[in-house]
C-alpha cells in the first residue's frame, strides 16, 4: 500500500560538528559548514488527519529509520532534476496534549541539508521567509486498521461515528520511505512552521520532551511579552517628549535609534526631554484664586 501523507513543515537549523559528520556520510566529497544550508522538517505525526488516517508511535519509529538519506523534492514529482535536499538525521519527538485517538502526540522530525548554490538561492530565501514550509511524505505501509472494527478492509467510513465512536484508520507496518516533498496544501491540521532551534524555541523542544515544564515556559513567555510591551511604551514616550520639545527633530530617525537603547538609556533620555519641556512650557495651576472685587461701603448694605 503506497501512502502519501502531508503533515509537515520546515524550520531553519544551525549546523554543528555532529551534523557535518552525518552529512558527510551521505556526501561523495567532504563538505564544510559554509557549503551547506540545513533545516528541520516535521515529516508526519500520529494525529488523525483530514483523510481520517494516522500513524501510530510504532509506525513513526519505523519511518524514522527509513527516511534517513531520502531526498526532498516538489509535489511528489519523482525526477532527478527535482531533487533539492536530503535528510541526514531523524528523530521521533513528543508534544503535550493528546490526539483524537487518545494517544500522546508524537511526530517525526527530519534534519535536511542542501548545497548553498546559485540554483538553491531562491529556495533558501523562500524557506527563510516562510513561503516554502509545508511538506508531504511518500511511503509504503503493510496495511491499515479501522478504529471501529479493527479490520484492514471494511465498510466503515472515515470521519463517521458508529455507536459514538469516531472512525479513522491507523497505518501500520511501514515498509519503505520513498521521498518527502514540498507541497502547497498539507493534509494534517498541525502542519506549520517549526520555529528556529535558537533561543526560546529550544525551550519549546525541551517542553516537548518534558511536558511538566510547560507551565514554567508559559510564565516566562508571558513575562517576556509584558517586558516587550513595557519597552515599546518607553520608546513611544521618548519620541512623544522629543516631538514636544524640538519641532525640528526627525522623529522617525529618533524612533529607529530608540530601538537600540536599553531601559536605563531610554529613561535617562526621556527624563532630559521632560525637563526641557517643563522649562519650555512651565506648568501653571488649573485653579487660580479669583480676585475679590472692590466694593463701595455705600453699597455694602444691599449685599445679601
Amino acid at each position: 500500500m503506497d501512502i502519501r501523507k502531508t503533515p509537515g513543515s520546515v524550520t531553519r537549523h544551525s549546523v554543528n560538528r555532529e551534523d557535518m559528520a552525518l552529512i558527510n556520510r551521505l556526501a561523495k566529497t567532504e563538505l564544510t559548514p559554509e557549503q551547506v544550508y540545513t533545516f528541520a522538517v516535521r515529516l508526519c505525526d500520529n494525529e488523525v488527519d483530514r483523510d481520517w488516517e494516522r500513524f501510530d508511535e510504532a509506525g513513526l519509529e519505523a519511518l524514522s529509520a527509513l527516511f534517513v538519506g531520502k531526498s526532498g523534492i516538489f509535489d511528489h514529482h519523482w525526477s532527478a532534476q527535482e531533487q533539492t535536499a536530503r535528510l541526514y538525521r531523524t528523530e521521533v519527538c513528543r508534544e503535550s496534549g493528546t490526539t483524537a485517538a487518545g494517544d500522546g502526540i508524537r511526530y517525526l522530525k527530519g534534519y535536511a541539508y542542501m548545497l548553498r548554490s546559485e540554483k538553491n538561492r531562491d529556495l533558501i530565501e523562500e524557506i527563510e521567509a516562510g513561503i516554502k514550509k509545508e511538506v508531504s511524505v511518500g511511503c509504503s505501509v503493510a496495511g491499515r486498521v479501522c478504529s471501529v472494527c479493527g479490520a484492514d478492509r471494511c465498510s466503515h467510513q472515515g470521519g463517521s461515528r458508529y455507536g459514538g465512536k469516531l472512525c479513522y484508520f491507523t497505518l501500520t507496518g511501514p515498509t519503505d520511505a520513498y521521498e518527502w516533498s514540498f507541497v502547497a496544501v498539507p493534509a494534517q491540521r498541525r502542519a506549520g512552521v517549526i520555529k528556529s532551534f535558537a533561543g526560546a524555541p529550544a525551550l519549546k523542544r525541551l517542553v516537548q520532551e518534558h511536558p511538566e515544564c510547560r507551565a514554567q515556559l508559559e510564565a516566562l513567555e508571558e513575562e517576556a511579552r509584558m517586558g516587550r510591551s513595557y519597552m515599546r511604551g518607553l520608546r513611544r514616550e521618548l519620541v512623544r517628549l522629543a516631538g514636544l520639545t524640538d519641532e525640528g527633530l526627525d522623529l522617525k530617525l529618533l524612533a529607529k535609534t530608540a530601538e537600540k537603547l536599553d531601559e536605563e538609556e531610554l529613561l535617562a533620555l526621556s527624563g532630559a526631554y521632560r525637563r526641557r519641556m517643563d522649562e519650555k512650557y512651565p506648568p501653571s495651576p488649573q485653579l487660580r484664586p479669583r480676585p475679590q472685587p472692590v466694593q463701595d461701603e455705600e453699597d455694602g448694605a444691599f449685599l445679601v
